[in-house]
Order: C-alpha cells, then structure tokens, then sequence
C-alpha cells in the first residue's frame, strides 16, 4: 500500500469558458539500443503510457487542473498519482480540447474539456504509487504509442506535439 495518496473530487477543479481545466504530460526517457551486437549504440526515445480504468487502449497520465495550483504542478501529480514516475517538465506541447463522454458535470454540462500538455523527462520510476493497484505501465516507441492510443487529442498531442518538439530538439 502506498502512503501517497491521490486527490480525489472536483471541488477544487478549474473551468473556463465552460471547459473543464486538465493538465497532462507526455513523460519520456531515453534509451540505448545496440546496433548488430556492435559495441556502437543508438539511442532510442520511449514513451509512458498507461492502462485506462474505463476501457480498451492506453492513455498518457492527465486529470484536473485545481485551484491551489499551476498547470506544471497539475500535470506533475498526475503523473505520479497515475503512473508512478516523478521528472523534469521540458517543454509544452500544448493545449488540446476534447469532450468527455465520463467527466459531464454542473459546470460543464457538455463534457468540454481543455487538456494543457506537457513533454515530462522521466528521472524516476516509484516502486509505489496512488493507482498502483489500477494502472499499469508500459514504456513504448513513438510509433507503437500511436498505434495504442485510445483517445485521438491524445494522439495529436504525441504526433504534432511531443513528435515536432522531439525532432527539433535532436539538432
């Protein structure tokens, strides 16, 4: 059982404009890959991705925005609570609308949400985490991430996003 303990509710969650506030990240490392068995090596980038507790396909870590604070802090927790790993926010990707069909509520009847994105250099994996017990993780390429995607802004956020962003920083 771990002692960290994930928020829960939507007391503190932000809205604007009718759209519910989520922030989310993208979290990477980087790995090294020999070539023919060669002592020369590649190094390779990987992405997180994370079981949905709701269906089929695998989703990045991502929540509520709440009041008490930044996009960057919202973004971070998400991804310890959901995936177990604590790093580096490097960059952001991002803001990326979509409606959900799960978080309708008073303040945003329609289900509009507006994700805040962000590319998260993964300096450490917790053996223990909030959703432990629901999640599991799986470290993948960018092309076998795109092809497990359950959800289509999240696929626009690791191609035209994280992608675009990774490939410029390479020179």
């Amino acid at each position: 059982m771990s002692e960290l303990v994930a928020r829960t509710g939507r007391h503190q969650q932000r809205y604007e404009d009718g759209y519910r506030l989520i922030a989310g990240c993208i979290p990477f490392k980087y790995r090294n890959v020999e070539e023919n068995g060669d002592e020369a090596t590649e190094q390779i980038v990987e992405v997180l991705m994370i079981n949905s507790t709701s269906g089929p396909g695998l989703l990045f870590p991502k929540g509520g925005w709440e009041n008490d604070e930044t996009a960057e802090e919202a973004a971070e927790r998400e991804a310890m609570e959901e995936a177990g790993v604590r790093g580096d926010l490097v960059h952001f990707l991002g803001c990326y609308p979509f409606k959900s069909k799960t978080l309708q509520d008073e303040y945003s009847p329609e289900g509009l949400c507006k994700a805040a994105m962000y590319a998260l250099h993964v300096k450490e994996e917790l053996d223990s985490w909030p959703e432990k017990s629901r999640r599991e993780r799986s470290w993948l390429t960018i092309p076998e991430a795109i092809e497990c995607c359950r959800h289509v802004w999240m696929r626009e956020a690791l191609e035209k996003g994280f992608s675009k962003w990774y490939a410029d920083v390479q020179f």
